[in-house]
């Protein structure tokens, strides 16, 4: 079979013809890569072959020079740069002479390849002329299929290269002109000014020293600003697009634009009728908000430091307010009866703007929807009625909470009673506002008053449709998340009931039906476990049998499941059996943290079941990960009488412990280690072979992420102050590490890497805290000793550091204090009496009571110990 007939068949309607030619090209790019790329790059520029037959020649080819994956990216750039110089430049001039083709979207895929090599040899300093190439064909007037090419072949290749602009900074000037030109409003082909606002869009992150000069920058917003007003749909977009990035890009400079055009523009934009213009336009606005809301913070810490803050707001949005907000509330009545509930459209994008507005004006806002509110929210048009009740759901967040106290107050019965109405998307948008107004807004919530016709209207929702009963969830997580007692209150608050406990068996008796039901698929039903769990974990005293009953049901729930797996055809069922799964592992975690060692009479049933998921599991590491975590919190709540399922369950945790490709799952086998050292406390000792051989292997892996590593390094604190002086055999080279570890100094301009540092450096302090505390007060702490300068110098390495965080000082102090407190009778008298210690125990700087107490309590110890 020819080649030609090879890549029509990758097309075939027929899977089986498809799947047979995609596997004979994927053979051949193995057995001779450099002739598997010339035969595609000769069916590319073949104008005799047919259009079809060229594009999947040129995807093929684009697809054997990049992937997604970081890792197999890599493998395929090495493999082209392998290639020797006669086969690279033969393909390079295939698919540069191929975006010459007025055939289909040849010239479109041909840019694609151009783009896919230069994004692979630019920053090895390879094809350096590239760029000059392709200045060159746009400027050829003479044919439009060519520049539209060329200009995409720019376009995708900034794209390529947005995270090292370095590489393209230096042709910014020429790229600049090039696409400018294109975009003009004289340039008489669509075409070449939709590809040239395009590559306009990706090439904006490079040409900061552009808009630097004022002269460059006007003529630049010119462009953009006329292509807003072009005849052609796309290339309207296309500019609003480009606005949205330098607004998001060059805020600081665009005072003078927003003045003189932006305003106007974007205004109009708005209530353009074609919904893709539109919908830029709201984006435009909803840029501008999130900018100045972040401004706005940053205003407020810089003030409470007395420092000038680095960017001021310009406050665009308070200034347009007056003319935006009757827009949004306008577009707010144009929703599609008949739209997906994930389809984007212009009144969702609109809402979404209300909602960012209204961070960003804060007070403002709420006097300027008011009036449109009151006038609709009983309106007969349900459009009208949805409207009212999602503006008033959009402002919750953002203005002050006793602006809004009176409305809500005044609000509440009248939404309470509209979860009966009568149209559906109505009541989607009540139940989700009830569900804003129990998270943000608490206090507005008069129990004697408003929790009976709240509760039992939420409740009558959960038997309404998927998306109603779903934001029903949510709103009565919610409620249990705000008004519950919470983990660390006084002790008492525990023992008396909460304002949530008359409701709290109806309330989970109706979650647990609605997760049975037959239509329960999906989102809602792991909306209704959340709502669950959020219901055990806020349980009072008096409530404790509903959690034991729920206990007693999910059980039985995962017996039933586990025995159905044989009965699993499919993808789909996998999936949802997993999640249900996951649902049930929640809800059972959140029960062992509520009952702690009330759970013993299920601790059986628990670890019997958990041990059948995990190997159910197989591969899937999401469904490991939360099996894990029950086994982390039952050996949290049984401490050494979990000792009897050890030996039973680690055999599966030493896979997940070497499944270094898998982050997440080795992240939370490293922290069982900890949980079972913690419950087990000196018994730990007879694994601690096993585990300390494993974590050390993993800290040589060169595949493992980083940051497990760091759990690692806290791990081996937490086996040491289990076994205390019985981890004697590990201490050279678990101290070997540490220090190593310890020396790391990050570059300061490397962002990632100062604030991996830093969490590396909490990672060994944890793991030193855990070591000096397993020894100290026994016959071998002396042991500690030669390890004592090593340790005080990363304590003041990190609180000599001007970024330190709160929890690296008092980590940092801590150590200090119980270094002292181990050696109280003067053996490490000499180091504890250096000036930086005196100073820093005298510390000024603003730091929480909490924080305070452990420097205090080390001033104390430093003290004793150099007496």
């Amino acid at each position: 079979m020819n080649a030609s007939e090879l890549l029509a068949n990758t097309l075939s309607p027929d899977a089986h013809t498809r799947e047979d030619a995609t596997q004979k090209l994927e053979s051949a790019s193995r057995e001779n890569f450099p002739a598997y790329v010339l035969m595609l790059a000769s069916e590319l520029v073949n104008e005799a072959s047919p259009p079809h037959v060229r594009n999947a020649a040129g995807l093929a080819l684009k697809n054997s020079l990049s992937a997604r994956e970081i890792a197999r990216q890599t493998e395929y750039a090495n493999r082209w740069l392998a290639l020797d110089e006669g086969t690279k430049n033969k393909v390079k001039q295939d698919a540069l002479m191929a975006l010459a083709s007025p055939a289909g979207k040849v010239g479109t895929v041909a840019a694609q390849v151009v783009s896919a090599i230069a994004a692979v040899e630019l920053p090895q300093g390879q094809w350096m002329d590239v760029i000059s190439i392709l200045l060159g064909f746009v400027s050829d007037q003479s044919n439009t299929s060519l520049r539209v090419a060329t200009l995409q072949a720019i376009g995708f290749t900034c794209e390529a290269l947005q995270n090292k602009p370095e590489i393209l900074s230096m042709r910014s000037n020429e790229i600049l002109t090039a696409v400018i030109h294109g975009a003009r409003k004289e340039e008489p082909s669509q075409e070449v000014q939709l590809a040239a606002i395009q590559a306009l869009l990706n090439s904006l992150e490079f040409v900061r020293d552009n808009f630097e000069r004022e002269g460059e920058r006007n003529y630049i917003m010119q462009v953009v600003c006329e292509a807003t007003q072009n005849p052609s749909g796309p290339v309207q977009v296309g500019a609003f697009e480009c606005l949205v990035k330098i607004m998001s890009l060059y805020y600081d400079k665009m005072n003078y634009y927003m003045e003189r055009a932006l305003f106007g523009l974007t205004v109009m934009g708005m209530k353009h009728s074609e919904p893709e213009i539109a919908l830029q336009a709201i984006e435009f606005w909803s840029t501008v908000c999130e900018l100045e809301t972040e401004l706005a913070w940053e205003a407020s810490e810089a003030n409470e430091y007395g420092e000038v803050p680095e960017n001021e707001s310009k406050f665009f949005a308070k200034i347009a307010m007056p003319e935006i907000v009757p827009v949004l509330l306008d577009l707010l009545t144009h929703q599609d009866e008949d739209a997906d509930e994930d389809e984007w459209d212009v009144s969702k994008a609109a809402a979404t703007c209300l909602g960012l507005l209204a961070q960003a004006v804060q007070d403002t806002i709420v006097a300027a929807v008011i009036p449109f509110i009151e006038a609709n929210i009983r309106a007969t048009d349900w459009h009208l009625r949805e409207a009212a009740v999602m503006t008033f759901g959009s402002i919750l967040d953002g203005p002050d909470p006793n602006v809004l106290t009176p409305l809500v107050n005044q609000a509440l019965p009248i939404l309470i009673d509209m979860m009966a109405d009568e149209n559906v998307h109505v009541k989607d948008t009540v139940a989700w506002t009830l569900g804003r107004i129990c998270d943000l807004l608490i206090s507005t919530i008069q129990p004697d008053v408003h929790l009976h016709p709240l509760i039992s209207a939420l409740v009558a929702g959960l038997q309404d449709n998927p998306r109603i009963a779903a934001n029903c969830c949510w709103a009565l997580m919610n409620l249990a998340d705000q008004l519950g007692y919470v983990e660390g209150d006084d002790p008492e608050t525990f023992n008396q009931p909460s304002p949530l406990s008359p409701y709290y068996e109806g309330v989970v008796q109706a979650l647990l039906r609605l997760t049975e039901t037959a239509t329960s698929e999906g989102q809602h039903r792991t909306a209704a476990y959340e709502a669950i769990t959020s219901f055990v974990t806020h349980a009072t005293l008096d409530t404790i049998p509903v959690v034991q009953n729920t206990a007693v049901t999910i059980l039985m729930r995962m017996e039933q499941l586990l025995g159905m797996q044989n009965q699993i055809v499919g993808a789909d069922d996998r999936n949802n059996w997993n999640d249900l799964m996951s649902n049930f592992c929640a809800v059972i975690t959140s029960v062992i943290r509520k009952l702690n060692d009330g759970i013993q009479p299920l601790a059986d049933r628990i670890m019997t079941l958990i041990l059948q998921l995990i190997n159910a599991a197989g591969k899937t590491s999401t469904l490991l990960e939360d099996a894990f975590l029950v086994v982390g919190a039952l050996s949290a709540a049984l401490e050494q009488r979990f000792a009897p399922y050890i030996n039973a369950f680690l055999p599966h945790l030493y896979p997940a412990l070497k499944a270094h490709e898998d982050t997440q799952l080795c992240t939370v086998a490293v922290g069982i280690i900890g949980d079972i050292s913690r419950a087990l406390g000196d018994q730990t000792a007879q694994f601690s072979g096993a585990f300390m051989n494993v974590l050390l292997e993993n800290l040589q892996s060169d595949v493992l992420n980083r940051n497990v590593k760091i759990s690692i390094l806290s791990c081996f604190g937490d086996i040491a102050m289990a076994i205390g002086p019985a981890f004697e055999p590990y201490l050279g080279a678990t101290m070997g590490v540490l220090r190593q570890a310890g020396a790391v100094q990050p570059n300061p301009l490397d962002i990632d890497l100062v604030e991996y540092v830093s969490l590396l450096r909490d990672g060994i302090l944890e793991a030193y805290t855990g070591i000096v505390a397993g020894f100290k007060n026994t016959p071998k702490v002396e042991l500690l000793l030669p390890h004592v300068p090593s340790m005080l110098e990363l304590c003041q390495r990190c609180l000599a550091d001007s970024e330190r965080t709160e929890n690296t000082i008092k980590l940092a102090v801590g150590l200090i204090g119980d270094l002292a407190d181990a050696f109280p009778n003067g053996q490490i008298k000499q180091y504890l009496l250096a000036e930086w210690i005196a100073s820093e125990l005298r510390m000024k700087s603003r730091v929480s009571p909490e924080t305070k107490k452990t420097v205090r309590w080390a001033r104390e110890m430093v003290k004793r110990a150099t007496a």
